[in-house]
């Protein structure tokens, strides 16, 4: 916990010992200081401005519990009274905010979200300039995921290279997708509760958890890759039985040769029809597809793999047979080269 001045004691201050609290042994920041509370959250998010609505308001203070995992964090945040806070662009992650007690209303440049528990949450984007005003002694469970977890995982959905990725800040609490986030958040913070400060997740554990955030975002919420997603995945209306029927015989035979004659047979049309409707329907060429998820095979394979394992044995396996241009492509698409993803703790 920060000490110092304006601290508050965890022994005695009832905002500190509500039972609504959550994380309490993930304290990093409890303060009635308004420059300690930016300086502290601010080295665990991102430097902002923060300032009481009503000037020198003795009802301020700050609580900020925070437990990280490997790409990502799950935290509570609680200001007394109301603040303004001014993070400009936050760079290098994506939040996910559900409130649990008071308001928010979220500024971009394009639009102004209230938030409120159970109705509306909110979503900030790395790129996007944000402002917020916290009302009423306002309380949040925040998601932090890294911004290179989320744009090589919709690079790898979509089909593309890894590009930006820009939400609509508004998390409806009331759609399925929207309450499936939010009890996704609501089962990090009782797995980080049972572990406790002291310990750590299995790594299995941890990539599951990954993987449903993932999941929960990319495909439960809208972005400017949500389009592109539905069409790569056959998701679109407009896909062709015959092209969606290729589509899942390159997913399944992935390791396989690139036969074009027996994908125009698997889809029931001429080869020249075949690659015609590739080219409209996805964006994409056979062999570029076919590359995109034996990419995406490489990767999930590589993030499980023991720091010892071959790259090139892995990738072998998987059907590359050029080297150099399966590194050149790796690293145009999830932004690393393929070692440093075998290196990465799991």
């Amino acid at each position: 916990m920060m000490r110092g001045e304006g601290t508050l004691q965890a022994d005695g201050d009832p905002r500190w010992s509500a039972a609504a609290i959550r994380l309490a042994a993930f304290n990093r920041v409890a303060t009635d200081s308004v420059d300690a509370a930016a300086e502290a959250v601010g080295r665990i998010f991102c430097p902002h401005d923060l300032k009481p609505v009503h000037h020198a308001s003795p009802d301020f203070y700050t609580l900020h519990n925070s437990a990280a995992f490997e790409g990502f964090s799950i935290n509570y945040v609680a200001y007394g009274g109301s603040v303004s806070i001014d993070p400009g662009c936050l760079e290098r992650f994506f939040l996910v905010q559900i409130p649990i007690t008071g308001s928010a209303r979220v500024r971009t440049a394009a639009c102004e979200v209230a938030t409120g528990p159970d109705r509306v949450g909110s979503l900030l984007s790395p790129t996007i300039p944000t402002r917020m005003t916290w009302q009423g002694d306002c309380a949040q469970l925040i998601l932090l995921v890294e911004r290179r977890l989320v744009e090589q995982r919709a690079a790898a959905l979509a089909g593309t290279s890894r590009r930006t990725v820009e939400f609509d800040p508004a998390v409806d609490l009331e759609t399925a997708p929207g309450r499936a986030l939010q009890s996704q958040i609501a089962h990090l913070v009782d797995v980080a509760e049972s572990l406790g400060p002291g310990r750590s997740l299995a790594p299995n554990a941890a990539a599951d958890l990954r993987e449903a955030i993932l999941d929960g975002l990319l495909n439960g919420q809208r972005h400017g890759l949500s389009d592109a997603i539905a069409v790569f995945d056959g998701r679109a209306e407009t896909l062709p039985r015959a092209l969606k029927r290729v589509r899942d015989h390159l997913h399944a035979e992935a390791t396989e040769p690139l036969d074009l004659a027996g994908l125009a047979a698997v889809a029931g049309i001429g080869i020249r029809a075949l690659q015609l409707g590739f080219k409209r329907h996805f964006g994409t060429s056979i062999s570029d597809m076919l590359l995109d998820i034996r990419l995406a095979h490489l990767n999930a394979r590589l993030r499980n793999a023991d720091p010892s394992a071959r790259i090139t044995d892995i990738a072998f396996d998987l059907g590359f047979t050029h080297l150099s241009r399966m590194a050149s492509a790796y690293r145009d698409k999830f932004g690393e080269t393929p070692s440093t993803t075998l290196r990465k703790p799991s």
